[in-house]
Formats: C-alpha cells, structure tokens, sequence
C-alpha cells in the first residue's frame, strides 16, 4: 500500500461468514483512493474478501451514517490476491516472514496477521503465478 493521504478512504466490504465461521467477520474495510466519480481504486491487499485485489477500481456509496460501502467491480486491475495460511512453526511470525520473503523474489508483496496464521499477497503479474 502507499503511503495514507487525504484522498484515502475506508471502503466497505460485506461478506457472508459460512457454516465454518469462515471469514472471521461479516465485514472488511480496506483503504482505497477516492476518484471523485462514485469510485474508489482500491489500495491496500484484502485479507477476506473475495474476488477484488488491489488496484480495482470498485463503485461504492455512502450510506445514511456516512459509511462507504463498496458495490460492483468497475475495472478490474491486473492485480491478483492470494492467502495463504502457514503451518509451518504453528504460523509463528518468523515462519510468515520467511513466507513473505519467498514469495517476494517472485514479485509479490504482502503481510502477515498473527492471529489468524496468514499472510496475504498482492501479486501484480498473476500470469507469474496462475490466475485469479
């Protein structure tokens, strides 16, 4: 993600949790940069939410509180999102880092989230890696 700025805002994103309790919330906010015209370019690697990555420009609306809410994929970039869970070490911050650096030589950039054992990666050339 770059650096926060003014024209940086939070875009929500609804999700349905399944019988597994999978995603952990109903809801995500990611960062986005508001274009001026009912859309938002996304900005920030989504850790639940499906089928959006980094770089989409999304419609989003406010509602009645004044929250962003994110609506349907404008344009899609070429950006892919992949998740990843490690098991190695229990998850243990060194083993994501050590995932994050291998994956890193191929491009990707991404973090890690202690408490769910993950690393999400924005790889911007998914044909390196497969497809969305």
């Amino acid at each position: 993600m770059t650096n926060i700025s003014d024209d940086h805002v939070k875009v929500h994103f609804r999700m349905d949790i399944d019988e597994d309790g999978w995603p952990p919330a109903s809801v995500e906010s990611l960062w986005a940069v508001d274009l001026g015209d009912g859309t938002v370019r996304l900005d920030n690697t989504p850790w639940f939410v499906r089928g959006v990555a980094s770089g989409d420009i999304i419609q989003a609306e406010l509602d009645g509180d004044g929250v962003l809410w994110a609506g349907k994929t404008v344009q899609p970039s070429q950006n892919c999102t992949i998740r990843l869970i490690v098991l190695k070490e229990n998850g243990s911050a060194a083993a994501r880092q050590s995932v994050l650096e291998v994956f890193h030589r191929l491009g990707t950039t991404g973090e890690g989230i202690e408490q769910y054992r993950m690393v999400a990666l924005d790889a911007a050339n998914p044909q390196a890696l497969g497809t969305r």
